[in-house]
């Protein structure tokens, strides 16, 4: 058999990987989220879900089977998944090969260039399937959406070690005290999936999270809720209940907010996207995601450090407070 699935028969498919990169290809039953005890539930989420994640495995795979052209053949909706997935095996091979970052720069200056916060966030990804800690080797990285790679690297840690970061409530080592925050933000989108998107279940996860965490973990929820989706929009009022509840209401905005530029930057918006910004950031998906321009135009071309990007959220927030006294 010389080829491997990751789609059904009508979709694409990618060859199988060639010499050292075989041993790090993905097996496309990774996708299945039900196979890591994740909640299932009635409803669209569990597909909405596991599509993504199959489109993740199969830019991981296009990459490791040098077939990186062929994400363009998946459907436009899921397609930034399949770059996170690229982003992931370039990262995976640049820090096997001491590239310093060669492959994803050559992604994100070609294929990637338009799905940008989806491929930072596989490389991300990528350093934590190598239980690396994310630095900074991508040439020419964007100053502040090199972040991205912290949530990315705690979303795959939570993905792969669920019992200690989800159900013990730890936080990994490798980590320095600049690094959690973000870390937190994709731990809070691998809630959303572990959940089932379900509000009621996730605003109890995070209820059982410190304090001072779960500002961060609403922001990744109100990130991953827009930018994969799986609720109805009465489930999405009811999350907003939830957080508002919880006094965190502006950081599931502000997720939702870097989740709309995310995704119109990658192209024709989809509608679950558009059916959740203006439950979730009160506002349509154009002025949601021209708060985030906004607030990076003010920080300055300088900015870079994690206290930049944090100024960078906050700043979303006084945008999205500012709304909602009006």
């Amino acid at each position: 058999m010389d080829q491997v699935r990751t789609h059904p028969a009508a979709e694409p498919q990618v060859s199988r990987a060639r010499g050292l990169r075989r041993f790090l290809a993905k097996d496309p039953l990774e996708s299945d989220l039900g196979r890591r005890r994740f909640r299932s539930r009635g409803g669209p989420s569990r597909m909405v879900f596991t599509k993504a994640e199959s489109s993740y495995v199969f830019g991981y795979n296009a990459v490791m089977s040098r077939e990186t052209e062929k994400i363009e053949e998946i459907p436009h909706e899921q397609r930034p998944f399949g770059y996170e997935g690229a982003a992931a095996a370039c990262t995976v091979l640049d820090l096997l090969t001491l590239t310093r970052g060669r492959r994803l720069h050559e992604l994100l200056a070609g294929p990637a260039q338009h799905h940008r916060h989806a491929a930072y966030l596989g490389a991300g990804r990528g350093y934590a399937l190598l239980r690396l800690r994310p630095v900074w080797g991508a040439r020419r990285a964007h100053p502040l959406l090199r972040w991205l790679a912290v949530d990315g690297f705690g979303f795959q840690m939570a993905l792969t070690r669920t019992d200690r970061l989800v159900g013990e409530r730890t936080m990994p080592d490798l980590l320095t005290r600049a690094h959690c925050a973000v870390f937190d933000q994709g731990l809070g989108r691998l809630l959303w999936y572990h959940d089932g998107a379900s509000p009621d279940d996730a605003a109890t996860r995070i209820g059982g999270f410190p304090a001072p965490r779960r500002a961060d973990l609403w922001s990744g929820v109100g990130f991953g809720a827009t930018y994969t989706g799986g609720a109805e929009a009465d489930e999405l009022w009811w999350l907003t209940e939830h957080a508002g509840a919880d006094g965190f209401r502006a950081y599931l905005a502000q997720g939702c907010a870097f989740a709309v530029a995310a995704r119109l930057r990658s192209g024709e918006l989809p509608a679950h996207v558009a059916r959740a910004v203006p439950i979730l950031a009160g506002t349509d998906p154009e002025e949601a995601a021209s708060w985030t321009d906004q607030a990076l135009i003010a920080l300055g071309h300088e900015a870079h450090t994690h206290e930049d990007f944090q100024r960078w959220q906050s700043q979303i927030r006084r945008s999205w407070n500012r709304r909602h006294r009006c």
